[in-house]
């Protein structure tokens, strides 16, 4: 492979990577999980600013989020800040594409065949069950969006400020560092938007701070196991691309 090859191909998969990851944590955050019953554990009873009976209760959208941002750091890492900010712009129009689409085919008529399912021995409304998967509300989408490009904006300009005063040290200091940052920010720009500011839910802001911490503290565990992972990533990098190849392109997204 050639130079130019090689550093776009790896762009590519990169890329892709992360905007296809990016827009599955929007589909399937819709779920709601328990972080302690899917680890067979019992719940906590957590105490937060007044609001009681907290436990890690998370959006399912969590098991991609960090498969983003190690692809944000990679790329971050190998082709600098600007690639990041256009791919995160990129991304933050894809899914607001994809849910005009999907409020498009919520208001196609559905077929009559198709209204009522047989599941598991009980009759389903497949029209109210897609409304009810796909059919988020405006506030969140907004709220979802404007988080993914303040967390990723800001991800990527602490990472490479790290950079430039540790050089190619300490990845994980900058890849771990801008994200546990960026998502503390992200998981409270979210809850402030999609249930603050909307007069249909309109939490108070101790509701605010104990869930958006909650669910904070659940991303930065997973942020620092993530760092093996990146070390992992980054070293099939430099393996691919060769030693010479992958330096030029460390050096170049520095002066970036």
């Amino acid at each position: 492979m050639t130079f130019k090859s090689a550093e776009s191909r790896l762009l590519l998969i990169l890329a892709t990577f992360f905007v296809s990851n990016a827009l599955l944590s929007e589909f399937i955050g819709v779920k709601i999980f328990t972080v302690e019953g899917s680890l067979g554990i019992n719940k906590l009873d957590i105490d937060l600013f007044g609001v009681p009976g907290l436990s890690f209760n998370m959006s399912a959208g969590v098991l991609t989020w960090p498969l983003v941002f190690i692809s944000t750091d990679i790329i971050n890492e190998y082709f600098g800040l600007k690639q990041v900010r256009f791919l995160s712009l990129l991304t933050a129009i894809l899914i607001a594409y994809a849910f005009l689409i999907i409020a498009f085919a919520l208001q196609l008529v559905p077929a009559d065949f198709w209204i009522n399912q047989e599941i598991d021995g009980s009759t389903l409304n497949m029209n109210l069950a897609f409304a009810g998967i796909f059919g988020q509300g405006m506030w969140i989408i907004v709220g979802s969006i404007i988080a993914f490009l303040f967390g990723q904006l800001i991800d990527v300009l602490i990472f490479h400020r790290i950079k430039r005063i540790t050089g190619e040290k300490s990845l994980w200091l900058r890849a771990t560092g801008s994200t546990v940052v960026s998502q503390f920010v992200d998981s409270f720009v979210v809850i402030f938007i999609a249930f603050y500011l909307n007069p249909q839910y309109h939490w108070s802001w101790k509701m605010v701070a104990a869930i958006g911490l909650v669910n904070y503290s659940y991303k930065f565990v997973v942020a620092l196991l993530m760092t093996p992972v990146l070390y992992i990533v980054h070293s099939v990098v430099d393996r691919v691309l060769g030693k010479e190849v992958s330096h030029k392109l460390r050096a170049e997204a520095i002066s970036a």
